[in-house]
């Protein structure tokens, strides 16, 4: 049998929102922790969200790239990936964090990230993300 994982990435990739949002409980609960305010509770609003967006990328695809489980909790690294309606580039990668109750997600933690194409090296990030104090001559 499939992981819950595996499932909702067949789901996303038969772009089937009703499958989908079946495999979360009525009261999942969703948090970002890099996007506290994105929270919410419900499968309704999952259900709302990916209809979105199915709508907005049409040829939304999803891989899996790895993933596990230990008891309640599996964990999975995701890669997003389509276009947007106007033709532009959609791609997010990041990881699911899913605790499973009655084969289904009741609650999950995702930080799944846009991917950026800044042309940004690792020495510009770290300057950008941490400012480290100039020397002066």
């Amino acid at each position: 049998m499939n992981t819950i994982l595996e499932r909702l990435t067949e789901a996303q990739n038969s772009h089937d929102a009703e499958r989908f949002a079946s495999y979360f409980s009525e009261e999942y609960r969703s948090d970002q922790p890099a996007h506290p305010e994105r929270a919410f509770v419900g499968r309704s609003q999952v259900l709302e969200n990916w209809l979105s967006v199915f709508a907005g990328v049409p040829d939304f695809r999803a891989e899996l790239l790895a993933h596990c489980r230990d008891d309640d909790v599996e964990w999975g690294e995701v890669d997003w990936s389509g276009h947007h309606q106007d033709g532009s580039r959609f791609a997010m990668r990041g990881v699911i964090i899913a605790t499973i109750r009655d084969d289904q997600i009741a609650s999950a933690r995702l930080y799944i990230e846009p991917v950026e194409d800044s042309g940004e090296d690792i020495e510009e990030a770290v300057e950008q993300l941490y400012r480290p104090p100039h020397e002066e001559a």
